[in-house]
């Protein structure tokens, strides 16, 4: 029965802290706005280019080589271009075109003559100044047609397999000595980078929440009324849980918001725009079941370790400018993952990144940037995982002793010593 009663106060307490939180101005923007903005600073000037890209994409190309134009045509049809061939012979074959540009009736005509196979150097004109996109697709048409065309007059010239030389290669990647991670296709650098600040600022966020929660009642003497009702342990549960609720929330309108872009967004971008085809990996924007399931293990053990943190630290202050000097080695410890970030998505595979990214206070940031580019192993996401849960247990006991006496204390912030003490008695 005490055990239905306490379940009751501390449900009671998750329900007022996620209430309270979620119907906020601040909440409602952050959650929807911050993502909504985000897509209309990042798609809008895109989505302006697809359309003025998409508005005419007729050319015309004056081959006087008499060798480029099929090597030309076929890569500028494979970006989305109507190319048509203009006799050169013609008299007065640029002044046509010229004013076929002038009606709108050709977006551009390009020029291909000798410089072009010596040097790779063409001359387009058009209506308008083309985009920078555009201009490196037709730019790399032409440089890869004059150069097959001069390695096929070469000696190598019948050797097979020019045209995938010349389309980039491949590059295939075997990892020696262990299992393939988590998510065995090579991630982007973008997403290991993106999942993780994501984390990070989510569980900074809603844990300084937590403190300044616990902060607020006490400085307005609210938790003298609370403490009658319910023990300190049980308030501190609700408040951590009711916080971790709306983190919670966030993450998954977020994640939401990021798969209907990888899902919809990117593939309707590359189809507005060809020449982001080469660049952009669309199954790799995609994260798999497991990541996400990883990501969300990660938010939930990082935030509880690190709530349990703010709320002693709440606990054992009695001002806001106490709460911000006693929070910085805490703060310290989220920051310092941050600023390995770069060098672990860089060398994910070093001793150096998988000894980093398993230890406990570390392990929400760097671990999902190793895991998000495919490098971290079944057996280092298992002992990262065990040892944060064995961390989460250890923080929250003994802040759970010093949230105990120092919830009801006011006065002077307690020295290392007096927080021992409080530890030992509580």
């Amino acid at each position: 029965m005490r055990t239905v009663r306490a379940v009751r106060k501390v449900w009671a307490v998750i329900r007022r802290e996620y209430l309270e939180r979620v119907r906020t101005k601040a909440f409602l923007f952050s959650t929807f706005g911050v993502p909504l903005l985000f897509v209309l600073a990042l798609g809008l000037p895109l989505y302006l280019a697809a359309r003025e890209e998409q508005r005419e994409r007729r050319i015309a190309v004056i081959d006087r080589t008499g060798m480029l134009y099929e090597g030309v045509r076929e890569r500028l049809a494979a970006g989305g271009y109507q190319v048509e061939r203009v006799d050169p012979a013609q008299p007065a074959a640029e002044n046509a075109q010229i004013r076929r540009v002038l009606k709108e009736e050709l977006e551009g005509y390009l020029v291909l003559d000798s410089a072009t196979l010596a040097e790779g150097r063409a001359r387009y004109r058009g209506g308008s100044m083309p985009g920078e996109l555009r201009k490196l697709a037709i730019r790399q048409a032409v440089l890869a047609a004059a150069l097959e065309q001069r390695l096929k007059e070469s000696a190598v010239g019948g050797e097979p397999g020019l045209r995938e030389f010349l389309g980039g290669g491949s590059l295939e990647v075997d990892v020696l000595g262990g299992e393939a991670g988590l998510d065995a296709r090579p991630g982007p650098f973008a997403t290991g980078f993106v999942a993780s600040f994501l984390l990070y600022f989510l569980i900074l966020f809603h844990a300084v929440s937590v403190m300044r929660a616990v902060l607020e009642e006490k400085t307005g003497r609210i938790v003298e009324v609370v403490i009658s009702a319910l023990r300190p342990a049980e308030l501190m549960l609700g408040k951590v849980v009711g916080v971790g609720a709306v983190g919670l929330t966030q993450l998954a309108v977020w994640i939401a918001f990021g798969l209907i872009l990888a899902l919809w967004g990117a593939p309707a971008l590359v189809a507005s725009l060809p020449e982001l085809a080469r660049e952009i990996e669309l199954e790799g924007l995609v994260p798999s079941a497991g990541l996400l399931a990883l990501m969300l293990a990660l938010f939930l053990l990082g935030y509880f370790l690190y709530a349990a943190l703010y709320a002693a630290i709440g606990a054992m202050c009695s001002s806001e400018q106490e709460a911000q000097q006693a929070q910085t080695p805490v703060v310290m410890l989220l920051v310092a993952p941050l600023m390995l970030l770069a060098y672990v998505l860089e060398h994910p595979a070093t001793t150096w990144a998988v000894v980093l990214s398993i230890v406990p206070f570390f392990a929400p940031v760097l671990l999902m940037a190793r895991a998000a580019g495919g490098a971290a192993q079944p057996w280092e996401i298992a002992a990262a995982l065990v040892l944060l849960v064995a961390a989460v247990g250890g923080v929250t006991w003994v802040a759970g002793r010093v949230y105990r006496v120092g919830i009801l204390m006011q006065g002077k912030r307690p020295t290392l010593p007096e927080l021992w003490r409080w530890v030992r008695e509580a």
